[in-house]
């Protein structure tokens, strides 16, 4: 296998990672758990043979042991209390947040597009537009040089 198709392996392993953080994180807001009963509900998902585990593990770990410092940022960025965001786009907006905060080898368009591609997949109507407009926000302060 080629470095680029070693790649785009990887991109679509984490891109159904982050298909299955975001369901994961959904029913953690629905009925909240801790990140451990998530990997171990979610880890038999029929589509974890295609996900990378450990992306997946990570940030189910990362979001939902530091929800409040990724909502404290989030706050400023949006028009309401970020608990009364929908539980579909809150869990793209974290997802997208955690990447855009802590995973520089996670360039800002990739956090920003696979939030937006799930919650087009997974979210109401027009909530992709959302989430890319308040994700746009968050890249222009937290990678300024990238943006």
């Amino acid at each position: 296998m080629n470095v680029h198709s070693s790649a785009r392996a990887l991109s679509r392993q984490r891109a159904v990672a982050r298909k299955l953080a975001l369901q994961a994180l959904y029913r953690w807001q629905i009925n909240e758990c801790s990140w451990q009963d998530l990997v171990q509900e979610f880890g038999a998902a029929e589509d974890m043979s295609r996900a990378d585990r450990e992306y997946f593990r990570e940030l189910l770990e990362a979001i939902c042991g530091s929800r409040a410092a990724l909502d404290e940022l989030l706050a400023p960025l949006i028009d309401r209390n970020p608990t009364l965001l929908d539980p579909v786009e809150h869990a793209a907006l974290l997802i997208g947040l955690h990447e855009l905060a802590h995973r520089p080898d996670v360039p800002y368009r990739v956090a920003i597009n696979e939030a937006v591609m799930l919650t087009k997949r997974f979210g109401a109507t027009d909530g992709h537009k959302y989430v890319n407009a308040v994700l746009d926000r968050a890249a222009r302060q937290l990678r300024p040089a990238e943006h």
